[in-house]
């Protein structure tokens, strides 16, 4: 009989710290660990919940989250490897829970013990410990093991998994069944036979649709999670979500309550986990690396609140986009924005300093606008047409005001906007009294079953659509009026400024969406005639955007343009021919100057970066990208970052 002064701690150690050897024990087939009284009460309710552990060091208040679902009972430690450790830890260190009852499997037959099942299936709260994965799935998968954890969570209980235990967890997992793949390994080859994923074995609704993995920032695992998805998603059905995948760092762990929330928990300021949007990841060649031009990542920190199995999280730490190719991956702008205003013979003597910086300011104004937009997450649609607005209004750019004049002495401007998500697209040409073109484009594009209005037919929809509308006097600047006054008096080459020979303006967004846009407007050419009409608002010519391939505008000859079908032909060398999009850039540029044509284009990549291309002297051009402040160039030897 015990005596009454023992310690409660010795009394615990004396009556709980067991090994039970039975035939199975005997025969190799388990190893079994008891700490505490088994038959005791549960003491408190118990309560569902998933503790999702990295792998490293457990937080002990994550720990006591999980503890505490478990109603301080009895906890059940399962794992595949090692012996009792994690059982003194839980019960002698942390404490409060009334026993901990460790299985270390030794094999398939184990999965049909009577002795694991009946404490699997009183348990309180069952952890997967860390280990071999592979392992689990080769003795779980197919047997009661795996119906009673599938149970147990239904039943409203608590499950805790760490590294190999928490990579089990969702609807898809990686088996590690040839050994552990490393991130470059699965970026080479994410279809291959090294990339082992399973499904068809646990079945828990707050991981549907989720792929898990473990060790995360610490041992380079995004690029890996990008190839466990896109196979994992491999013919996956086109009316299911795309899938998610969560990447839990060592030092974190996400606890996440009944109804989908969850919260980090980290032993390190910078402990947290990876949200992986497999949208970009769906669908893909299943020879070759993986390639994927945007991949969306958002970070769930420690003030985080993900909800699971949606992927919503509240207060994320970050928003991320990748770009996967040629066997790595890469962080790619999460939006971006780039813009030009029309090209000519521009060399560095051409312009004086107070025209440079008032070109620059205006560029300047302008992608802060569209920025402004990007920033708060609106849509490239959007972007593109309030940047060029700002451009149609500022008087030294050739569209909307400042437009250059007809041979009849009249400003008649064409715009024209493409929508890359929609494929949907709304041209105007010879319009004289909307102030600003773009807009008319756009509701042309959403307002009727049309694609382009031209003449006095545009400028009616125009008023009938309650658009601004301003006197023709309003686009007319004096520098355009003695231009066109110079032509008159046929001195042609005085009445072009060879500093804006082409001045069209345009912009090409990206938004953090993944969608592409584009648009463009003009006042066309000094001295045109009988109701010519250029490049600029004709989709294909001088306006394309296409998600996946690119969004184009183009400055220039627009005859040339046309001809060469120059803002569809930069996408199409990137879709069909596997040009990058700076490639396909300079080669439509070159090709327009095969046949006489002069200009310029920019380009977005659905990777975020642009692309520049003049076959004159200097382009006014700028770009903007998340985090970034705006750049601007004018002269050909100015560069902007691709």
């Amino acid at each position: 009989m015990l005596r009454s002064g023992l310690s409660k701690g010795l009394l615990s150690a004396l009556i709980g710290l067991f090994f039970v050897v039975s035939p199975a024990f005997a025969k190799g087939r388990y190893s079994h660990y008891v700490l505490g009284d088994l038959t005791a009460a549960t003491p408190s309710p118990v309560s569902g919940g998933l503790l999702l552990m990295g792998g490293g060091d457990r937080n002990h208040d994550s720990m006591r989250w999980f503890f505490g679902k478990a109603g301080k009972g009895h906890i059940v430690i399962l794992r595949a490897s090692l012996g009792p450790e994690i059982g003194k830890e839980f019960y002698n260190e942390l404490g409060g829970i009334t026993s901990a009852e460790t299985f270390v499997f030794k094999d398939r037959a184990a999965a049909a013990d009577p002795k694991i099942l009946a404490s699997l299936k009183r348990a309180d709260g069952i952890f997967i410990a860390g280990g071999d994965q592979s392992r689990y799935v080769r003795y779980w998968k197919g047997t009661e093991v795996e119906d009673i954890l599938n149970a147990h969570v239904a039943a409203g209980k608590p499950l805790a998994g760490t590294s190999a235990g928490l990579a089990m967890l969702g609807e898809h997992l990686y088996s590690a069944a040839v050994g552990s793949i490393k991130s470059h390994e699965a970026l080479a080859d994410p279809f291959g036979a090294a990339n082992t994923i399973e499904g068809d074995f646990l079945n828990l609704s707050l991981l549907k649709g989720v792929v898990t993995d473990t060790h995360f920032k610490e041992r380079n695992r995004l690029g890996r999670l990008f190839a466990f998805l896109a196979k994992a998603q491999a013919g996956r059905a086109a009316d299911l979500p795309p899938m998610l995948g969560l990447g839990v760092d060592e030092s974190a762990a996400l606890a996440v309550e009944p109804d989908g929330s969850g919260r980090i928990y980290a032993t390190a300021p910078d402990g947290g986990a990876w949200l992986v949007d497999g949208t970009a990841l769906r669908d893909l060649p299943t020879t070759g690396p993986l390639v994927a031009p945007r991949i969306r990542v958002v970070g769930i920190g420690a003030g985080s609140v993900v909800h699971l199995p949606s992927g919503e999280v509240e207060n994320p730490i970050f928003t991320r986009a990748y770009a996967a190719h040629g066997g790595k991956i890469s962080e790619v702008p999460l939006w971006s924005l780039a813009i030009h205003g029309g090209a000519g013979v521009i060399d560095r003597g051409a312009l004086t300093p107070e025209k440079d910086k008032a070109y620059r300011a205006g560029l300047d104004a302008a992608l802060q606008a569209g920025g402004a937009i990007l920033g708060k997450g609106g849509t490239a649609l959007d972007a593109v047409a309030a940047t060029v607005r700002v451009l149609e209004d500022n008087p030294l750019f050739n569209a909307g005001r400042g437009a250059v004049f007809t041979a009849e002495g009249r400003n008649e401007l064409d715009a024209s906007i493409m929508d890359g998500r929609t494929l949907k697209a709304g041209a105007v040409a010879g319009v004289t009294r909307t102030r600003h073109p773009i807009d008319l484009a756009r509701a042309v594009m959403e307002r009727t079953p049309h694609v382009m209005l031209a003449g006095p037919g545009a400028d009616r929809f125009s008023a009938e659509q309650g658009l601004e509308q301003v006197d023709p006097s309003w686009f007319r600047t004096e520098e355009r009026w003695q231009q066109f006054q110079a032509w008159k008096g046929r001195q042609q080459a005085a009445a072009l400024d060879p500093t804006h020979l082409f001045g069209t303006v345009g912009a090409v967004a990206l938004d953090v969406a993944g969608n592409l846009a584009a648009a463009t407007s003009t006042g066309g050419m000094t001295g045109k005639r009988w109701g010519r009409v250029g490049d600029s608002p004709i989709i294909g010519a001088g306006t394309y955007a296409r998600n996946g391939q690119c969004a184009v505008s183009a400055t220039g000859s627009g005859e040339y343009f046309i001809r060469e079908s120059a803002a569809r032909q930069v996408c199409d060398r990137v879709a069909w021919r596997g040009e990058s999009l700076s490639d396909a850039a300079k080669a439509t540029i070159a090709a327009v100057g095969a046949i006489g044509g002069d200009g310029g284009l920019i380009a977005m990549g659905s990777d975020g970066r642009p692309a520049f291309a003049i076959n004159d002297l200097g382009m006014y051009r700028g770009r903007m990208a998340a985090g970034g402040a705006p750049e601007t160039a004018i002269y050909a030897d100015e560069t902007l970052k691709d």
